[in-house]
């Protein structure tokens, strides 16, 4: 029979195995010192041949477009080059005459630089990169601080078992309201765009009775906000992986985690600007809506078909107000008047702070992309249905620091709540 100070020592030796475990947990950080953002601007095919083999040959992130595979003449294209390949790539550059400009000096300093280092305020707070946690008590509370305004409701559990809520906002009414459906978050990394769900939230609920547009907005309709799409890929950025793109799913007879949850619906599902291998960063999924994310979503949306008259998905960075088509270059039946909303919704965004987007079709406007959500509503027969890139074209891409959130979101919404407007005057 063991002694008691044996049992003892054996416990003690399990908390510190298990204090170890959690340390080597926490430790499993990513970080990318030295790492730098470069912008390149391939004018010559052979400029693109050779960004295409580098990405083979050494493990780039491509930012903007989103893989190899998209880049041709005339794009500007950003890549995060890991510290090891620094020399090779400049030398490389040099050899073949390509313009090139350094975007971001290192990459670890840079998303150290994100956070405005101020104590945190005990309220949640809308200019900070809140973490799902703190997203997820806000939703719970916010949901049930006016009742007669704003409700929520699961449309189902991510892959790792996070329930996904959509907070509907609007006056209650006893008949059935048309409706806007508004995601955030689709893309882990793009940490502005949740950050906007949460602000049109609190504006809704704050200006609702004093500003009469919103007013209008909240008693003829209603808005449908999924706060965060890809919850378990968001966690992942804020606990593991700052840069993580995708979602977090595993499939049987690959090493590869997730796929991208925008190229994953049914809309001309993995032909142009998708991939079929697992480990690409714009991985179409096995088939279309395999990622348990993209289903909710899909499922809710044809639930919910004959309300829901308008789509918006908020993703960074670019400055862009796209519209369908990015699956085909073919122009959509609605295109002119598509066109027209997202020239003045750009018009009243760039009123506040001067800041200018391009509007378009995704496909001719940056590239091809095969798989997207808006596509999929326009052609579910949601006609206005829109994608923003927010803030800003490079200078900080996906680390934009949280000084730039309030304004980013007060813009957003004057061209947000043009499209409601516009929406709601012409009901279908």
């Amino acid at each position: 029979m063991l002694s008691r100070r044996k049992i003892s020592f054996i416990s003690n030796m399990k908390v510190l195995l298990l204090l170890g475990l959690v340390a080597f947990a926490l430790a499993d950080i990513t970080r990318f010192e030295g790492e730098k953002v470069f912008r390149l601007k391939p004018v010559l095919d052979e400029h693109v041949t050779l960004i295409k083999e580098l990405a083979k040959s050494i493990k780039a992130d491509f930012w903007r477009p989103e893989s190899a595979e998209l880049v041709t003449i005339d794009i500007d294209v950003d890549i995060r080059v890991p510290a090891m390949y620094l020399d090779m790539v400049h030398t490389i550059l040099q050899q073949h005459d390509m313009e090139h400009e350094i975007l971001i000096e290192d990459l670890q300093a840079a998303i150290d630089g994100q956070s405005e280092n101020k104590p945190s305020p005990r309220a949640h707070s809308y200019t900070k990169y809140n973490t799902w946690d703190k997203i997820q008590t806000w939703i719970a509370s916010i949901s049930s601080s006016n009742p007669s305004l704003i409700s929520k409701q699961v449309i189902g559990n991510t892959y790792e078992g996070r329930p996904m809520n959509v907070l509907k906002i609007g006056k209650a009414s006893s008949s059935t309201k048309p409706a806007i459906f508004m995601d955030c978050g689709i893309h882990a990394r793009e940490w502005i765009s949740p950050a906007f769900c949460q602000w049109f939230v609190k504006e809704a609920l704050s200006t609702y009775g004093s500003d009469s547009q919103m007013t209008s907005l909240l008693d003829q309709m209603d808005v449908f906000v999924l706060p965060v799409f890809n919850i378990d890929g968001y966690d992942y950025t804020h606990n593991s992986n700052r840069m993580w793109r995708k979602t977090r799913s595993r499939k049987s007879g690959s090493g590869c985690i997730g796929a991208d949850p925008n190229r994953n619906w049914n809309a001309g599902w993995c032909t142009a600007g998708a991939s079929s291998n697992p480990c690409s960063d714009i991985y179409c999924g096995s088939k279309p809506e395999s990622e348990i994310e993209v289903k909710n979503v899909a499922d809710f949306i044809r639930r919910n078909k004959s309300i829901i008259k308008a789509y918006i998905t908020i993703h960074s960075y670019s400055q862009l107000l796209l519209f369908p088509y990015s699956y085909t270059f073919d122009l959509a039946a609605d295109h002119s008047e598509l066109l027209k909303v997202a020239e003045e919704a750009s018009k009243a965004l760039r009123s506040l702070y001067g800041t200018k987007y391009t509007s378009g079709p995704g496909a001719a406007t940056i590239y091809p992309a095969a798989g997207g959500s808006d596509d999929w509503a326009y052609d579910l027969g949601v006609k206005y249905s829109y994608t923003f890139e927010l803030r800003d074209t490079g200078r900080f891409g996906f680390l934009l620091p949280e000084s730039q959130i309030k304004p980013t979101c007060e813009e957003t919404m004057l061209a947000v709540k043009y499209i409601a407007a516009h929406v709601q005057k012409n009901l279908y």
